[in-house]
């Protein structure tokens, strides 16, 4: 070979850092016999860190740089000039003598100067920083001319309606263009393509000119680098300087290679158990933790949670997502289901939706990736990463998101909708995200349509439910107890146990009221005398109704008298007059009869005690007591006993006793009682709230009307309870009672198997 060729030859001894440490590495493999199986390199790959020549190559750095810039599809016109095929002489031998061909008088030198045992450091600091770790086997020398076009798809696609100053879109198929012409008019070609740069900013373009351009001077060439074409179909061999190296070396050197390139001189390259680190020096404790590399991950995850965020913001702002949003009906409530049905009836919004998954699985395939590396290069470190990961948006996602759109994005912020409960959780609580949320259209309790004024609540219903306040209610009224109770918890046997004891839990404490009778006070009884117990709820009690269960009374006469007590009992419901009273009838028809027991004291006193109980109950707000006496004498055939009114009996100056009452006491108990709800019902007879709200107050009236007057006394038919507690609870005037009672009579006609209902007045 010439002598241009000999020096091609020095130099490649001094190739540095151009070239790629992989051949190294398979010669440690095979040198050192690592141990591991077929796979073992795969340790080996957090050692393509930050360190070695690769990354410190200008080729790899403009790539990285653009890569993280969202370039990542790359363009290259290129032609070479000037081709010479050359081959390296170093491990050629002649072929006589079989010696190889002399080296470099200095290399050589350096090597002897070295000794059989050197150190590591000795190798590194002798051969490897001054020749390298690898010489060129062979290359091809000449001339490059280069225009390379970085492309960012995803921005390119967002600028299509940029246009060139000639009009003309800028797509892919106008870049390709533009880059075969290249060559033809140059000046042109790069005028239009940087004017695309500034305006689009979805491309970069290079031009590189290298190496001689012709055949004519080499004397400006300024490397090796200068004059050798890297192309697929030419390709630069390398080999390991440990194979010109003496056999006492090659495993010092490779060692020495590895730690330089793998730990950067900051600690020895070991490997144990199919694992390989660097045993670090004291002052570089950190030396096996890539914090270059470990931060360019991670901002490598932070821009794919970048693109992935874009990319489904991207989906959100398409028009196939708008167009759907603006097709779904709004007049009723949507679920997810319902959502569901209108999206796969939509094939645009379907079909962009997989382009979505499509990049988004992609995405975090990416990311899963980069994080399994991550966690593999940090394994070393002080401190372990701290990464979010993402996660792919279901389908379910996107349509509680439709549902949020629709139900929870008022004053400019979106909430999250809960279709279980119909309603918002919003980010903020002022001002709330929740707006109008329509009626739900189904079957049963469901609205049959919405109302047009208020979409939130029912315009109809369907069969067997009414409209009561917007809502689709059972024709079966509501429960009563919120306007009136009626009920109490004590069973039959507890409560006839109580009123045994006089048990004071039960007890009613009533003003006793009476111009003839005195308590404890003795008096004649010949005539009748009137008693009142009262409550006069209705007069500083209005929220309740009271309900007689019994009473008792201690009446005393004195000895040997011949008079017997007669009692009258009347009982006025709900207040007003005397007249507007009803009489028990004790002893009638099954009703209880009085219990008299005998008091054990020396006055002649008894106890007397009626017991309702729940079979007999009734309202009561004053109970008046008729005391009459009569006078017992015995029939002349002596089996029996004839009574004669005290006037019929009396004879001049002649008295028959004396009679006093020691107490009297009822028992119940007090209930419930809204008068302003019944007023609100009877208001809507009137004027209704809305569709159905009338005929709902009608059948809540009717149940109070008929539990009221249930609880009349026997008799052939029922009191009319129900007017006195409109006349004198809610005071209401006789013509407004009369008008309530015909409006329940009409609608009570109206109903399936209805039956004339008749009832004895009572109240005016």
């Amino acid at each position: 070979m010439s002598g241009r060729c000999i020096t091609v030859r020095r130099v490649a001894l001094m190739v540095l850092w151009e070239c790629t440490v992989l051949s190294l590495l398979q010669c440690w493999v095979v040198g050192a016999a690592a141990r591991g199986s077929s796979d073992a390199t795969g340790p080996f790959a957090w050692l393509l860190s930050d360190k070695g020549p690769f990354h410190h190559s200008q080729e790899f750095s403009d790539f990285t740089e653009r890569y993280q810039q969202g370039f990542t599809t790359k363009y290259k016109i290129y032609r070479e000039f000037g081709r010479w095929k050359v081959n390296s002489l170093a491990l050629e031998r002649q072929e006589n003598n079989g010696l190889a061909l002399p080296l470099d008088p200095e290399f050589l030198q350096t090597i002897r100067h070295l000794g059989r045992r050197p150190s590591l450091s000795s190798i590194t600091d002798s051969i490897i920083r001054k020749y390298g770790t690898h010489f060129l086997l062979s290359a091809t020398l000449g001339g490059e001319e280069s225009l390379m076009i970085f492309v960012d798809k995803r921005r390119l696609s967002r600028t299509v309606e940029t246009r060139e100053a000639n009009g003309t879109a800028v797509t892919l198929e106008a870049l390709h263009q533009l880059a075969a012409s290249y060559f033809i008019d140059r000046e042109s070609t790069l005028r239009k393509l940087h004017h695309i740069q500034i305006a689009s900013t979805a491309i970069k373009v290079t031009e590189t000119r290298t190496g001689p351009l012709g055949c004519s001077n080499y004397d400006n060439l300024d490397s090796v680098s200068s004059v050798l074409v890297q192309s697929p179909e030419n390709k630069i061999n390398l080999q390991g300087l440990q194979a010109i190296l003496p056999e006492y070396l090659r495993v010092r050197f490779v060692q020495a290679a590895l730690s330089y390139i793998g730990c950067n001189v900051e600690g020895q390259f070991v490997c144990r158990d199919n694992d390989c680190w660097c045993r670090c020096s004291p002052g570089f404790p950190q030396c096996n933790c890539p914090e270059v590399d470990l931060r360019a991950m991670e901002a490598s995850l932070l821009h794919i949670r970048d693109t992935w965020n874009m990319a489904n913001q991207d989906f959100e702002e398409s028009e196939e997502f708008q167009n759907f949003l603006r097709r779904l009906p709004m007049f009723y409530a949507l679920n997810t289901s319902a959502i569901q049905y209108f999206w796969k009836m939509e094939p645009a919004i379907h079909q962009r939706y997989r382009q979505l998954e499509l990049s988004s699985r992609q995405l975090i395939a990416k990311s899963r990736r980069i994080v399994n590396k991550l966690f593999t290069l940090s394994k070393r470190c002080r401190t372990q990463p701290k990464v979010i990961v993402l996660r792919e948006r279901s389908f379910t996602y996107w349509l509680n998101f439709i549902l949020s759109i629709m139900y929870c994005s008022e004053n400019n912020h979106i909430g999250s909708y809960l279709e279980e409960t119909r309603s918002c959780s919003c980010p903020y609580e002022h001002p709330s995200c929740q707006g109008v949320i329509p009626c739900t259209m189904g079957e049963g309790s469901f609205c049959a349509s919405c109302s047009y004024d208020n979409r939130s609540r029912c315009a109809t219903c369907n069969p067997g439910y009414m409209l009561s306040q917007g809502v689709c209610r059972n024709e079966v009224p509501d429960s009563t107890d919120h306007y009136i109770g009626f009920e109490m918890d004590l069973q039959d046997l507890e409560l006839r146990y109580l009123l045994q004891k006089k048990d004071s839990r039960i007890g009613i404490h009533g003003l006793f009221v009476s111009n003839d009778v005195r308590l404890n006070n003795w008096f004649d009884p010949s005539w009748r005398k009137r008693m009142l117990l009262t409550l006069k709820s209705n007069k500083y009690k209005s929220n309740h109704v009271h309900m007689l269960l019994g009473m008792t009374l201690q009446i005393c006469l004195t000895k040997n008298s011949t008079l017997e007590p007669v009692l009258s009992v009347y009982i006025n419901p709900f207040g007003g007059s005397h007249s507007e009273s009803w009489i028990m009838p004790i002893h009638q028809n099954s009703y209880p009869d009085w219990e008299r027991n005998k008091l054990d004291i020396p006055l002649d006193c008894y106890n007397w005690t009626l017991t309702l109980g729940n079979k007999w109950k009734t309202f009561f707000e004053t109970v008046h007591f008729y005391l009459r006496s009569r006078i017992s004498a015995p029939l002349p055939q002596g089996n029996g006993s004839v009574y004669y009114e005290p006037l019929e009996f009396l004879e001049p100056g002649k008295n028959l006793g004396y009679m006093k009452i020691n107490s009297i006491q009822v028992f119940g108990y007090s209930m419930h009682f809204d008068p302003e709800a019944i007023q609100d019902l009877i208001l809507q007879l009137d004027y209704p709230y809305t569709q159905g709200s009338q005929d709902s107050a009608l059948l809540q009236l009717l149940e109070i009307r008929d539990r009221v007057n249930r609880l009349s006394p026997p008799g052939p038919q029922l009191l009319d309870l129900f007017s006195c507690l409109l006349r004198h609870r809610l005071k209401l005037s006789t013509t407004d009672v009369v008008r309530i009672q015909a409006a329940l009579q009409i609608f009570s006609a109206k109903q399936p198997n209805s039956m004339e209902y008749e009832t004895t007045k009572l109240c005016s």
